[in-house]
């Protein structure tokens, strides 16, 4: 059975996308720690983000590092927060997030968001992208 990432890459959920390429896709978590909080997922479903293909890891990081420049133009903070978690899905994925200070990185400060709300600030976040160069982000809704 498909994750529930791989259910939204394929159209079977809603999703609001910031970023496609042929290895990876980066969505808004229904349930933001903070605004601007993306999700960057492997197309392929390795359920441990230990058990990644080096290749495959080393470009999650890649891409996690280039949406965070553009999250830092979308959502001014401090630092752009990362976390591997792995306990909700069981498909791997890298949560990226605008944080001022170490309170910011609570998953318990968590809530679910509108889809009006996750739509606004995917666009923030794939304009800022795009403006940087980054043409996996020129996608719509």
């Amino acid at each position: 059975m498909a994750s529930v990432f791989s259910s939204i890459l394929a159209g079977e959920l809603p999703g609001h996308f910031v970023w496609k390429d042929d290895r990876a896709f980066a969505i808004m978590t229904i349930e933001p720690i903070r605004p601007g909080h993306v999700l960057v997922i492997p197309r392929e479903e390795v359920d441990h983000w230990d058990d990644l293909p080096e290749e495959l890891a080393c470009h999650l990081m890649v891409v996690a590092q280039r949406i965070a420049r553009g999250l830092k133009v979308a959502f001014p903070s401090r630092r752009v927060g990362m976390a591997l978690v792995g306990l909700e899905v069981p498909h791997t994925h890298i949560h990226l997030y605008p944080i001022d200070a170490m309170s910011d990185f609570s998953f318990a400060r968590a809530r679910a968001a509108g889809a009006e709300e996750l739509a606004a600030a995917a666009e923030k976040i794939r304009q800022a992208l795009v403006d940087q160069g980054c043409r996996e982000a020129e996608l719509s809704e």
